[in-house]
C-alpha cells in the first residue's frame, strides 16, 4: 500500500491523473454542500487523502444510472475488487447508487459477495428458475430480442422482488403518492437495509455520493457523507424515476431520480478542491455514440442512450481545460513577487488552483445488438449475468494496461484511457455526442 508521492516531487524527478414516501428521516443533517431548503450547491467538500494500493491520493469510482444494465457496475467492480484496487470514494445516480451503497456500505471483502446477493434477489422470476432454463432456448439476435422483450414485459406488469411493484388500484383511481406514480417503491427500503450498512457508510471509512432532483425547484443535489447523515431514503431519492416511481421526501423536500438532471455523478468528484492526485474510474451505462437509426425501435434505443449518457467526455474534456488553467497558475504564483501573491487577487486564484494530476478511465458498456429500449428494465437473471460478465472482462482488460495505475508526471496532467470502445485510442477522448 502506498501513501503516494507529492506531485510536485514526482514532477522535479520528471525533469532531468425508487421511491418511498416518508417524512424526516432519522433527524437528517442536509447542509449546504447537498439540498438544505431545496439549494443546490456546485462544488463537493474536499477529500482527504487515504492510504491507496496505488501511488494516487484516491480512487473514485463512479456508477451512472441505468437500471438492469447495472449489474455491469458489479462485475467492473469484482474485477477492481481482485486486483486490491479499493476506491476511497464511491458516488452514483440512479441503479448506480444502489451499487454504490452496498460497496461503501460494507466491508471490502464482503462487498462482492453482497452485489451478488442483490443482484440474484433483484432477477429471481419466482418460478423456481424455469424462465431461466427456458431463456436458454432462445438462440440468435432475433429470438433473443424476442426473449428480451417479454421478460421487460413481465417486469412492467409484475414489478420486481425486493424493489417495486404495480399499484393496485392503479394511479388514475388514487389520491396522494399512489396517483403519480405507477409502482410503489416501498420494498426497496427494506431491500437496502438488508445489503447496506449505513452505519458504516456514516462512519466515513470510504466517501460517499448520491445525486437527486428536487422536484420544487428543479435543482440538482448530492447527499455526500461527508455533510449529511446517510439512510436509505437517499438512495431511494437518486432512483426515483417518474413517472415510474413518486418522490421521496427528505427534511421536507421531495427528490426525484437524478438521472433526469445528470446521470454520472463525474462533475460532482471532479468539483471538490481536495488537491489530491486521484485516479477515477468512471462506469457508464449508456453510450453516446452509436450508428444511425434503420426504423423506429432503433430509434427508441439511441434515444435512451443519447439522453442518459450525459456527455461524460464533454465534461471530462471541460474539466482538462480548467485543470491546465488552475496548474499554471499554481506554477506562476511560485514565481510571483512576494507582495503581488499577498494582493486579494492572487489570494482568490490561489484558492482555486491545484497541482493534483488526474487519470480517468472510462468503461462503458456496448448493448448486445438484440436488446432493445427496454433494455433498463429487462431484469432477466441471463441477461443479468451476461452484463456482469461484461463489466468484469472489460475491466480485467482495461487493467492489464499498467499505465492506469500510474499518476501522470506532467504539470497540469488530466489523462484519459478507454481501452475498451472499439476505434477508440487509448488516452483521447471521442468525438462529443
Amino acid at each position: 500500500m502506498f501513501e503516494g508521492n507529492s506531485t510536485a516531487d514526482r514532477r522535479s524527478q520528471a525533469q532531468g491523473f425508487p421511491a418511498r414516501q416518508i417524512g424526516h428521516a432519522e433527524n437528517l443533517q442536509v447542509k449546504r454542500y447537498s439540498a438544505a431548503g431545496g439549494r443546490a450547491t456546485p462544488f463537493a467538500p474536499p477529500e482527504t487523502a487515504k492510504p491507496c494500493a496505488t501511488a494516487f491520493q484516491s480512487i473514485a469510482l463512479l456508477f451512472q444510472g441505468g437500471g438492469a444494465l447495472g449489474a455491469y457496475q458489479a462485475g467492473v467492480y469484482e474485477a477492481l475488487h481482485e486486483a486490491a484496487i479499493t476506491p476511497t470514494w464511491v458516488a452514483g445516480i440512479s441503479i448506480g447508487a444502489i451499487n454504490s451503497a452496498i460497496v461503501a456500505g460494507n466491508r471490502p471483502e464482503d462487498r462482492v459477495p453482497q452485489l451478488r446477493a442483490f443482484w440474484d434477489l433483484v432477477t429471481d422470476a419466482g418460478d423456481g428458475g424455469w424462465s431461466s432454463l427456458m431463456s436458454e432456448l432462445f438462440v440468435g439476435d432475433h429470438a433473443r430480442g424476442l426473449f428480451s422483450q417479454w421478460a421487460a414485459g413481465l417486469v412492467a406488469m409484475r414489478g420486481i422482488r425486493g424493489f417495486f411493484t404495480p399499484r393496485f388500484p392503479p394511479p388514475h383511481l388514487q389520491q396522494g403518492a399512489g396517483a403519480i406514480s405507477w409502482y410503489d417503491g416501498t420494498k426497496l427500503r427494506s431491500t437496502l437495509e438488508r445489503f447496506v450498512d449505513f452505519d458504516r457508510i456514516n462512519a466515513g471509512e470510504t466517501r460517499f455520493s448520491v445525486g437527486a432532483v428536487n422536484v420544487r425547484t428543479g435543482n440538482f443535489a448530492y447527499f455526500d457523507n461527508e455533510t449529511d447523515r446517510i439512510c436509505p431514503e437517499h438512495v431511494m431519492a437518486s432512483g426515483a424515476l417518474p413517472p415510474a416511481f413518486a418522490p421521496v421526501e427528505i427534511d421536507g423536500e421531495s427528490y426525484w431520480d437524478g438521472g433526469m438532471v445528470s446521470n454520472t455523478p463525474l462533475d460532482w468528484v471532479l468539483s471538490a478542491r481536495s488537491k489530491l492526485d486521484t485516479l477515477v474510474f468512471q462506469v457508464d451505462l449508456w453510450s453516446a455514440r452509436g450508428e444511425l437509426p434503420r426504423d423506429l425501435a432503433e430509434v427508441a434505443v439511441r434515444t435512451k442512450d443519447i439522453l442518459y449518457s450525459s456527455r461524460t467526455r464533454a465534461a471530462t474534456d471541460e474539466f482538462r481545460k480548467m485543470q491546465r488553467y488552475r496548474a499554471a497558475f499554481h506554477e506562476l504564483l511560485g514565481k510571483m513577487p512576494p507582495e503581488l501573491a499577498a494582493t486579494p487577487e492572487a489570494r482568490l486564484l490561489a484558492a482555486d488552483s491545484d497541482p493534483a494530476v488526474y487519470s480517468i478511465v472510462q468503461l462503458v458498456y456496448r448493448s448486445q445488438t438484440f436488446e432493445g429500449h427496454f433494455k433498463d428494465y429487462e431484469f432477466s437473471r441471463r441477461a443479468m449475468e451476461e452484463h456482469w460478465r461484461a463489466g468484469y472482462r472489460d475491466a480485467t482488460e482495461t487493467l492489464k494496461h499498467p499505465e492506469v495505475l500510474v499518476p501522470p508526471v506532467e504539470p497540469d496532467a488530466v489523462k484519459v484511457y478507454d481501452f475498451i470502445t472499439p476505434t477508440q485510442k487509448p488516452n483521447q477522448t471521442a468525438p462529443q455526442a
